[in-house]
């Protein structure tokens, strides 16, 4: 009774246009107060320890330090790098758009923001050397998810804090995953290109390509930084949020010099507001999830689900099924923070890595960012490009049958994802 009056009022809320935040804690607290024993106290403090949740600490400080890299011209010289290096190719534009994305996506940690950062240079410098303005859309819509996926991904950071999965560990394993989808949406441009016969740039020599690594090599950096130092044991991954955050501003203020010191204020500023967007929303989630737990939610479905002899393989359909739906009308954190601590317990008991599980349910969120009809890349690509969501959705499309491929293949083959931890364990 508990259990379907808490997700019928969840559902409910947000039927009725409520914020998830508000949907979230709303319906908690409803439930709590007629089926539940704990009172108004406990809430009060559970609220309260969510919020010195020492790994969440992470989240603001890898927000400050993207919207600095956001705000000064970090995407410019990766994007010039990108095009040097393999702006000669068949659809090298294109090409060079999604090896931008994946570089900046490891400073970002933001698919929005890379789709910001990166589209709005290069979609309409692609239409000016002859692509349409749908391809050239589509390539930066799907390129841009690669944002929560490569580390640092605030998504897995919030997995993380959720499952009590190590966040160094889902960092390490977004790596490989992260690296392969960008070199298959290139392969995929590049064969395209060559059928269509689509523009190429001259090739850059050798000292050009030489001169944009070195202008873009301040902010290529910051990875190696963050995960270096985590796994060479000099901080937690906390801690490289916060050196990620003044690294950022030191680049940004004192090197590139893009950002003066009468402008940081207004990317503090801007900072603040999505760190309390999103953890107010994170205060909430966690509260649901609370109820959950209290209610032993989880663990029956998990009792369930083994009752039925479902295998692995089975439950793992089950959960790419729910994702994917669960994508198209909600954003990815949102679906973290309500379906991970239901799936978590059940992956652990049928012998389902942590680790493995973050990365598959980070994958399907990312397909979830293109796929409407509240796909958030959708409507940040229709806002940058200036086209309507409905041409927007139409370009995108044609490569979400390459994510679905891509999702089977890490979803059976846990490797990709859990070699690189593996090596570092």
């Amino acid at each position: 009774m508990t259990t379907t009056a808490l997700f019928i009022l969840l559902f409910l809320f947000m039927f009725m246009g409520m914020p998830v935040a508000v949907a979230l804690g709303l319906s908690s607290l409803v439930t709590i107060m007629v089926f539940g024993t704990d009172s108004l106290a406990s809430l009060s403090l559970k609220l309260y320890e969510t919020s010195e949740h020492f790994t969440l600490m992470a989240i603001p400080f890898f927000i400050l330090a993207g919207a600095f890299m956001t705000t000064g011209g970090v995407a410019k010289r990766m994007i010039r790098f990108a095009i040097a290096a393999v702006g000669h190719l068949h659809g090298g534009l294109a090409i060079a758009s999604v090896l931008a994305c994946v570089l900046f996506a490891a400073v970002s940690g933001s698919s929005p923001a890379t789709v910001v950062a990166v589209g709005s240079i290069v979609i309409a410098g692609m239409v000016r050397a002859g692509y349409s303005e749908g391809f050239a859309a589509g390539v930066i819509c799907n390129a841009g998810t690669l944002g929560i996926l490569i580390p640092p991904s605030i998504v897995l950071v919030v997995y993380g804090a959720v499952t009590e999965t190590s966040v160094g560990a889902l960092f390490m394993a977004g790596v490989v995953p992260g690296l392969l989808l960008g070199l298959l949406l290139m392969v995929a441009i590049y064969v395209i290109a060559r059928v269509r016969k689509m523009p190429r740039q001259p090739r850059a020599s050798l000292g050009e390509v030489s001169a944009a690594a070195r202008d873009s090599i301040w902010g290529l950096l910051l990875i190696i930084i963050i995960l270096g130092g985590i796994y060479g044991g000099v901080f937690t991954p906390t801690e490289a949020a916060a050196v990620a955050a003044v690294y950022a501003f030191c680049i940004a203020v004192f090197v590139y010099r893009d950002i003066g010191m009468k402008q940081v204020p207004e990317v503090l500023i801007d900072a603040a507001k999505v760190t309390i967007m999103l953890m107010f929303i994170i205060a909430n989630a966690l509260l649901f999830a609370h109820v959950l737990t209290t209610e032993r939610i989880p663990q029956a479905i998990a009792e369930q689900i083994i009752a039925w002899d479902m295998s692995a393989w089975q439950f793992l359909i089950v959960v790419n099924v729910l994702l994917l739906v669960a994508g198209a009308f909600m954003e990815p954190t949102g679906i973290i923070l309500i379906l991970a601590p239901i799936l978590f317990p059940i992956a652990t008991e049928l012998g389902i890595d942590p680790v493995h599980l973050g990365i598959i349910m980070v994958i399907n969120l990312e397909i979830g960012m293109v796929t409407p009809p509240v796909g958030l890349n959708l409507f940040v690509t229709a806002g940058i490009t200036k086209m309507s969501i409905g041409q927007v959705i139409r370009a995108a499309m044609p490569w979400l049958g390459l994510l679905l491929i891509y999702l089977a293949f890490i979803t059976y083959v846990p490797i990709v994802s859990l070699w690189l931890p593996g090596l570092f364990a």
